[in-house]
């Protein structure tokens, strides 16, 4: 039996940018020889050391970690898959990456139903890349009350299914605040400069690289000349256009002004030589 969803397509539910980076990503495209679900968590076992959604370091693009989420996506697994994620006693990033499936696909109205046996389990691990250790109850609660998880957002669950989950973690005596071990906002992680502003930026940092030891695409980027306020002052002065649009204009009628006294001033030269010539003829006659 499968696990009941929300009904949305991954695509809505999880980031543009990120899921951009994910189905363009060459590490992605090897997980396509996987068929098994087996297979894939042997893959998490070996690979995965974090759960943040970006690479670390110097390096751009999707992590393993979430490469290998959304090819569970592709998958859909069964609730009895599920369970055998949530209590897997290999690794804590297998258990994580259950988690974070259920927090991207499940119906938010049962959320409450898979995480609740799992809000005091006390495996430490370190989810973020920053090597800051928390327990797995603690990571569940941030998951359910959190809309921000490192440098991402997480489907937003209704303010409903939120209210009814603060009054049971209250009835169990747990906190109802977030732990900031997942980051608590945009900027909750301690490194968010890996992730790709936008969709358009993503489209560089995808192609042609491998997670999880890609190369810098940052400085690849398109760079974009800022506007100063300098810049501006210095195109929107009426002396700097009146400069440019009509300088040429009134040298050229300093010219014409100019050209017209010279014809003028001929004109009359002319014309005085003529009257003395016509005085001097009339002087001979007589």
């Amino acid at each position: 039996m499968e696990i009941q969803t929300s009904g949305k397509p991954i695509d809505m539910l999880m980031e543009k940018v990120l899921c951009m980076n994910i189905l363009s990503s060459d590490y992605f495209k090897e997980l396509y020889r996987m068929k098994t679900y087996h297979e894939v968590i042997d893959e998490i076992y070996n690979q995965v050391d974090h759960v943040e959604p970006w690479m670390t370091g110097n390096c751009r693009g999707p992590s393993t970690a979430f490469c290998l989420l959304y090819k569970f996506f592709t998958m859909k697994l069964t609730v009895k898959q599920m369970h055998g994620l949530l209590k897997h006693p290999d690794s804590p990033y297998i258990r994580a990456i259950g988690f974070l499936y259920l927090r991207y696909v499940a119906d938010p109205k049962i959320l409450w139903t898979w995480y609740e046996p799992y809000l005091k389990d006390d495996e430490e691990f370190s989810p973020g890349s920053n090597g800051r250790m928390t327990t797995m109850g603690v990571y569940v609660r941030d998951l359910i009350l959190g809309q921000y998880y490192f440098d991402s957002i997480l489907p937003r669950v209704p303010v409903p299914v939120v209210r009814q989950v603060t009054t049971n973690l209250e009835k169990m005596k747990l906190p109802t605040k977030l732990s900031g071990v997942t980051g608590d906002s945009r900027h909750g992680s301690e490194d968010t400069a890996r992730r790709p502003p936008s969709v358009k930026a993503s489209l560089s940092v995808s192609f042609g690289q491998r997670a999880p030891h890609r190369a810098s695409t940052r400085d690849s980027s398109p760079v974009r000349r800022t506007v100063t306020q300098d810049d501006h002052r210095r195109s929107s002065s009426p002396f700097r256009r009146s400069v440019s649009r009509e300088g040429p204009y009134n040298d050229r009628s300093s010219h014409d002004r100019e050209g017209n006294r010279s014809s003028r001033d001929r004109d009359t030269d002319r014309s005085s030589r003529d009257r003395d010539t016509d005085h001097s003829s009339r002087d001979q006659k007589a």
